[in-house]
């Protein structure tokens, strides 16, 4: 099962942004789907986006065109880079590891421990 670690959350103003990357072991990491959920207080989890091994991207409608997804298979790295950060984009910032780009499977993925941002307005 792969391990993954979150890293880059924190305080940021609206209309700001930030990078955040999520780090995997395993020597397979070329061939998983890579996702982004996050949580905010009193909240559901909110599916982000996430990116096929193949490259193929998608993405929520709430962060469509803010918010790009990249993958670097030779670091064992996907990042999420958030740009016109809004106060309702503060929420706990999951990533998940899974066979399939989808839903369910990224429910039944390995996920990390989480990182927070916090969007001042």
């Amino acid at each position: 099962q792969v391990q993954l670690v979150e890293s880059g959350g924190g305080l940021v103003q609206a209309g700001g942004s930030l990078r955040l990357s999520c780090a995997a072991s395993g020597r397979t990491f070329s061939r998983y789907a890579m996702g982004w959920f996050r949580q905010a207080p009193g909240k559901e989890r909110e599916f982000v986006g996430g990116i096929h091994w193949t490259g193929f991207t998608t993405y929520a409608d709430s962060v469509k065109g803010r918010f790009d997804i990249s993958r670097d298979n030779a670091k064992n790295t996907v990042y999420l880079q958030m740009n016109s950060l809004k106060a309702e984009d503060t929420a706990v910032y999951y990533c998940i590891a899974s066979r399939e780009l989808t839903f369910a499977s990224l429910i039944r993925g390995s996920w990390g421990q989480g990182t927070q941002v916090t969007v001042s307005s």
